[in-house]
């Protein structure tokens, strides 16, 4: 009798949290679209960029159980691939987005196989050291140009007819590779994969007893990660026309990390709002100049302190959708 209250409950509620999800998206999407209206759309776009970022990086940590502390590299890479392929081979804009995705993805696969094979602090130890190790390579690289980065990176003309130049054609660009790759990502979360890989980050030791290859999944997992990452980086590189070693230095993966906490850790929209919300900080805290850092440190513990699951987690744990998805 009690178990099939539970199931007739859980049954009630799985309609009701989508149609939550789905309200939620509609106003994701209505506040971005009427954005550039009040805010500068050039802000608006680095947030998406970010908020791509993080929700990349949530997919290996919040569905996976896999905490990268180096995935700056994934997004820096494809931001140097794109801007190369863009400015000195000349590909037009889509193009260059996709080889630099391309690239993300190669050197996901690759150093998944190798940090795939360790769990917790050592897969973490080891993303760390791979993306150092990248890091100072693009330092010496001649392509890179070291320090001074990849500049005037040309917009160019997408599909050939829509200039980039123009704000407002960029704007909408960015805003549905965004919303593309944030659906892509959403559906996979609720695939069957998506639940294996859920069963993984929970039990690991139960699914590979069911038969469930687990290094397997957690490969695919990292691999989707770096390739949605790759996405962020290339087209952050196409907005400001630059590509530079703050993308692939170790404090930006610290920063993802920060995002994916602050907003809620293995919820839906919670990496877009802590994207939202450092970012923000570093816009309009700027002028204050290394505040900025002790500003972040203060939230962050406050957020640990008082919103245990981050914003969206506490705000879903209120009105009774606590539980991770």
């Amino acid at each position: 009798m009690a178990a099939t209250t539970g199931s007739v409950a859980a049954a009630t509620a799985a309609p009701a949290e989508a149609r939550r999800q789905r309200i939620g998206f509609a106003v994701m999407a209505a506040l971005f679209l009427v954005g550039p209206l009040v805010v500068y759309p050039v802000f608006l776009m680095k947030v998406m960029c970010f908020a791509l970022f993080a929700c990349a990086f949530n997919l290996l940590i919040g569905f996976g159980g896999l905490l990268s502390f180096g995935h700056a590299m994934f997004l820096g890479t494809a931001g140097y691939v794109c801007a190369h392929a863009a400015k000195v081979w000349g590909f037009p804009p889509e193009a260059a987005i996709l080889l630099g995705t391309a690239a993300s993805a190669a050197l996901g696969l690759v150093t998944g196989l190798l940090a795939i094979r360790r769990q917790g602090i050592y897969f973490a130890m080891i993303t760390l050291a791979l993306a150092q190790m990248l890091f100072f390579f693009y330092l010496q690289a001649p392509f890179t140009h070291g320090e001074d980065g990849i500049q005037a990176v040309p917009r160019g003309r997408l599909f050939g007819f829509i200039d980039l130049a123009n704000v407002w054609a960029m704007y909408f660009t960015v805003f549905v590779i965004f919303m593309g790759g944030f659906l892509a990502i959403y559906r996979i979360i609720h695939s069957p994969f998506g639940q294996v890989l859920k069963a993984i980050r929970e039990n690991e030791p139960r699914a590979v007893s069911l038969g469930y290859p687990a290094d397997r999944y957690k490969l695919l997992a990292f691999v989707l990660s770096a390739t949605f990452s790759g996405l962020a980086g290339a087209t952050k590189a196409i907005v400001f026309q630059l590509a530079s070693l703050t993308d692939v230095h170790w404090s930006m993966s610290g920063e993802v990390v920060l995002m994916t906490l602050l907003g809620g850790l293995g919820t839906v929209f919670g990496p877009v709002v802590g994207a939202l919300v450092v970012v923000s900080m570093e816009n309009y805290l700027a002028p204050f100049g290394a505040w900025v850092t002790i500003a972040q440190g203060i939230i962050f513990v406050a957020c640990v302190l008082l919103f245990r699951r981050g914003v969206v987690g506490e705000l879903a744990a209120r009105f009774g959708t606590g539980r991770r998805h």
